[in-house]
């Protein structure tokens, strides 16, 4: 089998760091794009190789000459995972446009920049793998973090219509839904400016709702549990168009789809009252 090259954004801790680790492991040889870069490194072993990129999703010239760079290097790109991305947290009534702009410019432009930057390689070459994270919470809302969800389910959409559109030329899509993964995502939620506020009315029940996902996250699944069905979408032959992971997402995830809605929303908001 000729050698995996994999394009990795946000690969520089959590979800991201865990999958180009194991990825190295079986051989595949990993640009991990991130905003800090990172420290070249080789598993003898496997031949597997980490090449750091300084990139930034939002910027398309970063993207460009990224990608321009794996194929002068290689000639080929196997496949683009697209991993970047943040979370805001507070009620809607407290979120602003820009803050909400800023949501969606990492979590799903960011996203439609990296394919869009990986899509001719994949149509020149009649083949590629387009992955992507999104969240259960894009299937799933969760009050008082409502643009994250929108975001998420967002993505969900646009990698069911890109993988219609582009399956007649060899590309297929997956998209990852985790759950509760316990990483450096959770420190790293920013609050919207009028939320973190006890002047809101929402601020009590807003920090109650967040700390209770928040002890679900660190209580949650490892970055490896998830970066593992990452991997396979990449080494096997065939992609799942949806992968939830975790057994307890995926009941959670086919209950949810069967309940009906005013009674699944009533529980949810139960959850995080």
């Amino acid at each position: 089998m000729e050698k995996q090259i994999v394009l990795l954004t946000g690969a520089s801790a959590g979800i991201g760091k865990a999958t180009a680790e194991l990825l190295i492991k079986e051989g595949v040889i990993v640009y991990g794009a991130s905003r800090s870069g990172g420290e070249a490194y080789k598993n003898e072993q496997s031949g597997g190789e980490f090449i750091p990129v300084k990139m930034d999703v939002n910027n398309e010239a970063d993207l460009k000459s990224t990608v321009e760079k794996i194929i002068s290097d290689h000639g080929c790109l196997s496949a683009v995972i697209a991993n970047a991305g943040f979370g805001i947290a507070g009620s809607v009534e407290d979120t602003n446009i820009e803050e909400a702009k800023s949501q969606f410019e990492t979590n799903f432009f960011g996203v439609m920049k990296t394919v869009h930057a990986c899509l001719p390689i994949f149509r020149a070459q009649g083949y590629g793998k387009i992955i992507t994270v999104s969240s259960l919470a894009g299937i799933i809302p969760i009050p008082f973090q409502t643009l994250y969800s929108s975001v998420k389910a967002a993505v969900i959409m646009f990698m069911y219509g890109l993988s219609m559109e582009v399956k007649p030329f060899g590309i297929q899509c997956s998209t990852i839904l985790p759950g509760d993964t316990k990483t450096d995502f959770t420190k790293n939620r920013k609050y919207t400016s009028a939320s973190d506020n006890e002047k809101s009315v929402y601020y009590k029940t807003m920090k109650r709702s967040v700390a209770k996902m928040e002890k679900d996250e660190q209580n949650g699944m490892l970055s490896y549990a998830v970066a593992k069905p990452i991997v396979k979408q990449v080494l096997n032959k065939r992609v799942k168009k949806i992968y939830v992971t975790g057994i307890f997402n995926q009941i959670f995830y086919h209950l949810f789809n069967a309940l009906p809605n005013n009674f699944r929303l009533f529980v949810i908001g139960k959850l995080y009252a």
